[in-house]
């Protein structure tokens, strides 16, 4: 009797083999969102827009769950040549937020000898502005306010940018300041890592300015941290910097617009490319995402797969073109 129900337990097993295997199988892999930058700035936030808009209904057996990592170094370098690399150029569920920024970079060559091809861009989620702030007890309350200290003492006033000279930080501030009729080697520059180091460096007064995004920029304003000075866009935003004038407003006819979405390594499967395309497409067109990205502080500006990458591959020419009449290419 004994080997009998011996017998039958594992006849019963043997039949349940295929069903467990069928429920592993249906189990979502996890996903890795990689935030190339440290937390807290607008990388951490495409990153969470990403897991918000792929934890939706009809999109959570593809995405859930999503984890994210930060990965900062070199302004995205070292993420970059990370997913590049041999061990994870294949990695099916693992995307990385990029910016118009990391374009830029990738534009001169900060990257090493990367190329746009040389990975697989997956969404556009929203598009970012550039904008300038100081702290929320600052002196400056204009812009006009803070070009004529720059004017004046140039030495005194210490601009915290994400990255270093060449960075779209910098070059934000270079071009508001030589339309002002300034030097932009005068200028004290304070290089960090990413836009939240950026914003507790200015909450510490260790540096007096923000050269940096409005994604940023909504966060910090909302809990009175910081007074933008301008935004540089076309004309002014709606939501929380409703109230804030464009450059434009106030006689500097600088406008930096900013893509912000996510890519994966090169050699990721076909039909795993185009599944996440498709995943994000769905998720970008739901009321909710839309919600989202407003709060995230971005804008409409949705491209997925060959489109996108083609808007890429284009923007690095024009940011290489750019670079090289300002003299920053290597």
């Amino acid at each position: 009797m004994t080997m009998l129900r011996s017998l039958f337990l594992s006849l019963s097993l043997f039949c349940l083999l295929p069903a467990i295997a069928g429920a592993q199988a249906a189990t979502p892999a996890p996903v890795e969102c990689v935030v190339p930058s440290k937390p807290g700035g607008a990388m951490d936030l495409t990153c969470k827009l990403a897991k918000k808009g792929l934890a939706q209904e009809g999109a959570a057996g593809v995405a859930a769950p999503m984890r994210i990592s930060y990965l900062p170094g070199g302004i995205g370098a070292v993420a970059w040549h990370s997913m590049v690399s041999q061990r994870r150029r294949a990695e099916p569920n693992t995307l990385v937020a990029f910016s118009g920024g990391s374009l830029l970079n990738l534009a001169q060559g900060k990257f090493g000898n990367a190329k746009a091809g040389d990975v697989r861009w997956v969404a556009a989620l929203g598009a970012d502005y550039g904008m300038i702030a100081v702290r929320s007890d600052s002196p400056y309350k204009t812009l006009a306010d803070l070009i004529a200290a720059l004017r004046q003492h140039p030495d005194k006033v210490l601009i915290g940018v994400s990255g270093t000279i060449g960075s779209q930080d910098w070059l934000k501030m270079a071009l508001v300041a030589r339309h002002a009729g300034i030097d932009p080697k005068v200028l004290r520059f304070v290089a960090l890592e990413g836009g939240g180091e950026v914003f507790t460096a200015m909450q510490a007064d260790y540096v007096q300015v923000v050269s940096g995004d409005t994604s940023e920029a909504t966060l910090n304003a909302s809990a009175n941290h910081a007074r933008v000075l301008a935004v540089l866009s076309e004309k002014r935003l709606p939501g929380v910097l409703a109230g804030v004038p464009t450059a434009r407003e106030q006689g500097i006819d600088v406008v930096w617009p900013i893509i912000r979405g996510v890519w994966m390594g090169p050699q990721v499967p076909e039909a795993d490319y185009q599944r996440w395309v498709a995943t994000f497409e769905r998720a970008m067109a739901t009321p909710q995402f839309a919600e989202w990205r407003a709060q995230a502080g971005l804008y409409p500006f949705a491209l997925t797969g060959p489109k996108l990458t083609a808007y890429v591959r284009k923007a690095v020419d024009d940011y290489a073109r750019q670079a090289t009449e300002l003299g920053l290419m290597r």
